[in-house]
């Protein structure tokens, strides 16, 4: 346990350094927001086992009702972000309270079906902008002192909501309801047999994802200073599963590296194929920018193939059997 924390001490002294080692603001916030919503999506899957088809409809509605109360009710920031917190959690009792009836795909299939409403909600909702999303949302200050205009400023803000959001998620999975969690996703009518409601544990857990979400959302909307559709489209709801598959399913960190890896691809492929154009001298390789969405799916096929619990699953897998063998 010592070590666990040091290493996340040495991580978070890492990360709060990376402004003064050349990486832009921006793109490190992009990741601790993916990651966050990653990790929320993970709380759901991989320590619940629900697959839900829809958790784009959190990020995106509370990205818009924080964007909206900060923008049109001039909101304090903080009051803002805990507005799309709340929203997004509401929404995810309503939806949750539906989806949980059922188990499995068709569990899967109402989450989806339940987001697109929203989704098509948002398309024709006056507040939102329709498709050209809500622009121009002030970032405000913090405690009515530290200027978020600043984009250091509100890095140290982001890298605060994602340790926060975080260690909700670590204290859950180690708690007795997160082992209750766990037990129900390992055999469901066991846990009932045992005398527990599963239902409310699946709804619990459903809402508390889904707050996480929202907060990642609501964070979003701050660093890019608007909120557009593509937050509530059902690709992000399957970007979120692609990182966390590639990070490693039922892991802490699995989906905060899964989610640097999706980002990084999505900034950085067209600099890599204009790299390999110069180098060797194919003009496919310019082409590369515009197929980041191959790309991504050729990683996650040979995640799948090669990495069956993802990056940080196999590795664990990896040192345990080494640490076996020498016992």
């Amino acid at each position: 346990m010592n070590r666990q924390f040091l290493g996340y001490a040495v991580l978070a002294v890492v990360v709060a350094a990376l402004p003064f080692m050349g990486v832009y603001p921006i793109f490190a916030m992009k990741v601790m927001c993916y990651a966050l919503f990653a990790c929320a999506f993970n709380l759901l899957l991989g320590f619940t086992g629900l697959l839900s088809f829809g958790h784009a409809a959190f990020l995106g509605s509370a990205a818009y009702a924080a964007g909206h109360s900060m923008k049109v009710w001039g909101l304090p920031t903080e009051l803002g972000l805990l507005f799309g917190v709340a929203v997004a959690a509401l929404l995810g009792l309503a939806m949750g309270a539906f989806a949980i009836r059922r188990s499995g795909i068709y569990f899967a299939m109402i989450t989806l079906a339940l987001a697109q409403m929203v989704f098509f909600f948002f398309l024709q909702a006056g507040f939102t902008g329709g498709e050209d999303g809500l622009q121009s949302v002030p970032r405000g200050t913090l405690l009515g002192i530290v200027d978020l205009s600043n984009d250091l400023n509100l890095y140290y803000l982001v890298m605060a909501i994602f340790i926060i959001g975080y260690f909700i998620i670590w204290r859950t999975v180690n708690s007795p309801f997160g082992q209750v969690l766990q037990a129900v996703r390992e055999n469901e009518p066991r846990a009932i047999s045992l005398g527990y409601d599963v239902d409310r544990f699946k709804l619990v857990a459903f809402v508390l994802s889904a707050a996480l979400a929202g907060l990642a959302g609501a964070t979003k909307t701050l660093v890019f200073v608007s909120a557009t559709l593509s937050d509530a489209t059902w690709q992000m709801s399957g970007l979120v599963i692609l990182m966390t598959l590639i990070g490693g399913l039922g892991t802490l960190t699995g989906p905060v590296l899964g989610a640097f890896i999706v980002v990084l691809l999505e900034n950085k492929v067209g600099d890599f194929g204009q790299m390999m154009a110069k180098l060797t001298g194919v003009e496919w390789f310019l082409r590369l920018g515009e197929s980041v969405t191959i790309v991504s799916g050729l990683i996650f096929v040979i995640c799948v193939l090669a990495f069956r619990r993802g990056i940080v699953g196999e590795l664990g897998a990896l040192f345990n059997r080494r640490r076996a063998a020498r016992a």
